[in-house]
């Protein structure tokens, strides 16, 4: 069941256009990661997925509700900028999100919070670090319970250790409750451990959406010489030679020709020959 669909989704700001003519599905229980590089639409199909972006054109379902100017109920979003009133005190604002959402678990977001005896709830939310910000506003959004959990960039502010309790938390809540994670990053390495699904974003457009395991099974990178055209079939992505040899991404690959070697790509160098195809053909 996919628990978040768009068709012909698209999004402009004057002439730029943020997204286009997006149509995905994605996968129910399982960690999404939306990756791309930067300004790559990734903030844009999260706000329209929330539903705090009106598209320009198509439209975006959850749970096979179209989303309409509102968060869908069964839905939390985390946005890069925090939504914390900075005067309020860590208890005040688990009171303030508690008492505008109807399904709502005081208990969760205490859990989540236990691993920072630091953030005593008399503290204000001004005299928190970043860190901290970021993970009250997690602990918040887990506090509704959602069946998907949508992330802008939520690791971006947090040390080595802080990013860990995060994954921790969010990795709980799918295993214990079956939630969604839809996360964002412009870092493969901090999402490699935990994603099973891949949406890759360039200028707004879809190159990649699928399960890791069967991306990468479908790929292959061939090295043989500079100089022979005939390395194998399928489709070419990328190429890049050094001195006598070349090393080349293939989308389906057949037959490899004398002279040439294959192997299985790394999630990391497979995105980057990806972006590194469509910045070459602009």
């Amino acid at each position: 069941m996919s628990v978040l669909r768009t068709t012909g989704l698209s999004k402009s700001y004057g002439r730029k256009q943020a997204l286009r003519d997006c149509t995905v599905e994605l996968p129910e229980g399982k960690v999404i990661g939306l990756v791309g590089a930067n300004s790559g639409g990734k903030s844009t199909f999260l706000g329209l997925a929330a539903g705090l972006i009106r598209p320009s054109a198509g439209q975006v379902r959850v749970f096979g509700d179209e989303v309409r100017g509102r968060l869908h109920p069964d839905a939390a979003y985390l946005p890069q900028h925090r939504p914390l009133y900075k005067d309020f005190t860590i208890a005040e604002m688990i009171r303030t999100v508690g008492a505008v959402n109807q399904r709502w678990s005081p208990e969760r977001v205490e859990e989540a919070l236990a691993a920072h005896p630091e953030m005593d709830r008399s503290s204000r939310v001004s005299s928190l670090s970043q860190g901290m910000r970021t993970q009250l506003a997690l602990a918040l959004s887990l506090g509704r319970l959602p069946k998907l959990l949508l992330l802008d960039e939520p690791m971006s502010d947090l040390d080595p250790l802080a990013r860990e309790d995060f994954l921790r938390l969010v990795m709980t809540d799918v295993a214990e409750r079956g939630m969604t994670v839809v996360l964002s990053s412009h870092s493969l390495g901090e999402l490699r451990d935990v994603c099973d699904h891949l949406m890759l974003l360039h200028a707004g457009q879809v190159l990649l959406n699928g399960d890791i395991e069967e991306i990468l099974d479908d790929h292959l990178d061939v090295i043989g010489p500079a100089d022979d055209g005939s390395s194998v079939t399928g489709t070419m992505i990328h190429t890049r030679r050094t001195g006598r040899q070349q090393r080349s991404l293939v989308r389906t690959p057949g037959s490899l020709a004398a002279g040439w070697e294959g192997q299985r790509p790394e999630l990391e160098g497979l995105v980057t020959d990806y972006l590194r195809a469509r910045q070459g053909s602009r």
